[in-house]
Parts: structure tokens; C-alpha cells; sequence
């Protein structure tokens, strides 16, 4: 079997020319010698994406996840790569690679949903703060300077700026700053106020309380808003326990029905 040989035929290091292997592969039918020829030139190349992954790290993932995700982008470019069309390796898996490892930053690291255009602002700012903040003085650049220093709108600078903070969400619970009292941001936070459910439903019952009959109008009045047991009200109103219940519960089913009715 062909080995992949030592000889460089680039710059960098761990570009190694495996251009007579990717003929075989090409020419071998599908079996194990293909995928066994298939993985000696993964593993060739393997100190390239690791050199890509290195570039992408301090940016909020770790590094061996990276080279985890750069890895896949190798193995997809070793499988799709087709030497006939005549253009070197390195050139097809560099941009395969760095799209897999830019991909996985856009759809799995972003707590928020941003829009793709807003991310590649992020980008641009971020690279021209970094690269403003070396200056002798060592100030943090303003929107003008970033605007003047990429040629972006100072709106689009300014999108870029709000977008920097929301690749990681701050926990509820985070202690807000300055507060000595362990005041977090979920203290700020506003709750559902459950009175007004109630108030919709009491301005839904209410004309249906009106339209009854004066005796079970009462006999609700006396239960539920006198809070009187059913036996106290029997004993009021000269019936038994079990006539009150009775009318309580069929008044009551009344006026839900009437009520859903009108909802509906």
C-alpha cells in the first residue's frame, strides 16, 4: 500500500503531500483497504486542523472540543475531496474545516439567537477593539475609531458592540454590580399578578350574578361573599342543608356554562 510520505510540499509544517494517495483512494472501490488508506491521510493532516482549532480558542469554547469540531471538518473534506479537478487538498480542507468550526460557533455556542449578519459585525469589532487596544496609549476605542478602522457605519460598529455580550447569558442568579446585599438579577424581575385573572373573571360573572333569581342571588351572597356555612344559610333562608347545596352547585354550573358560552 502507498504510504503517506514526509515531503512538504508547503510552508507550514503540517501540510504534508499526500496527492498520490488521494489518486489511489480515488481509483480504489469501496472496502477496507480505501477506508484504511482514507484514515492514514486523516491522521496526516490531523496537525493541520489542530493548528486551525488553535486559532479559534479564548473565544468561549474549550480547546479540546475545538479540535474535536476542526477534526470533523478534516474527515469531511478527506471524504468530498476529488483530486481530478486539479486543486491542491490544503486549499479544498482549510475552508472546510474553518466553516465547520465557525458553524459550530453559530449554532451551538450563542445563548441568544443572533442573526448572522450581526455576528459577523461582532467579529469585525471585536478584531478592531483588539487590535486598537495595542496602541501606545491603550485606550478602549470609541465607535468612531472602529467605524474609521473597519469602514463600517458607526450604526453597523455600534450593532457589532451590543452584539459582544450575547454570545454567553448571565445567569438569573448572578449578584448585580455594586449590590452588597446579594441582590441578583431575578430580584428585578417582574411576576404574573394573579388579581388580574381575577378581575376578568369577576367582570364576566358579574352580569350573570345580576340576571338571577332573587333567592339564589342571595343564596350566593350569603356563601360566598358572607363566607356562611350551607347549614347557617338553611336555617336563614327555612329550607334544609341539602336544598341549599343542591342550589348552590346547580347555580354555580349555570353560570359557568353561560359564561364559557359568551367567551365562545
Amino acid at each position: 500500500m502507498t504510504s503517506v510520505r514526509a515531503r512538504k510540499r508547503h510552508p507550514h509544517d503540517d501540510a504534508p503531500d499526500t496527492s498520490a494517495e488521494f489518486r489511489r483512494i480515488d481509483e480504489l472501490p469501496d472496502g477496507p483497504e480505501k477506508d484504511a488508506l482514507r484514515q492514514r491521510v486523516i491522521c496526516a493532516w490531523m496537525p493541520m486542523a489542530e493548528r486551525i482549532a488553535a486559532t479559534y480558542r479564548n473565544r468561549g469554547e474549550s480547546g479540546e472540543d475545538l479540535k474535536q469540531v476542526a477534526m470533523l471538518g478534516l474527515v469531511k473534506a478527506v471524504n468530498r475531496y476529488e483530486p481530478g479537478r486539479g486543486t491542491a487538498f490544503e486549499s479544498y480542507a482549510v475552508p472546510t474545516i474553518v466553516g465547520e468550526v465557525k458553524r459550530h460557533f453559530r449554532d451551538h455556542l450563542w445563548s441568544l439567537h443572533v442573526p448572522r449578519r450581526v455576528q459577523e459585525l461582532r467579529q469585525k469589532v471585536r478584531a478592531a477593539i483588539q487590535e486598537l487596544t495595542r496602541t501606545p496609549d491603550g485606550r478602549r476605542p470609541s465607535v468612531e475609531d472602529v467605524a474609521r478602522h473597519t469602514g463600517l457605519s458607526e450604526a453597523d460598529v455600534r450593532t457589532g458592540m451590543g452584539a459582544l455580550d450575547s454570545f454567553a447569558a448571565l445567569s438569573l442568579d448572578a449578584e448585580l454590580t455594586g449590590a452588597a446585599d446579594g441582590y441578583s438579577l431575578v430580584d428585578t424581575l417582574g411576576a404574573p399578578e394573579p388579581d388580574y385573572d381575577r378581575i376578568v373573571d369577576r367582570e364576566a360573572v358579574k352580569p350573570k350574578l345580576h340576571a338571577l333569581p332573587e333567592r339564589e342571588r342571595r343564596i350566593l351572597y350569603l356563601r360566598f361573599f358572607c363566607d356562611m356555612t350551607q347549614s347557617r344559610i338553611a336555617d336563614q333562608l327555612g329550607m334544609s342543608q341539602m336544598h341549599v347545596s343542591r342550589l348552590i352547585n346547580r347555580t354555580c354550573a349555570r353560570i359557568g356554562e353561560r359564561v364559557l358560552a359568551d367567551a365562545a
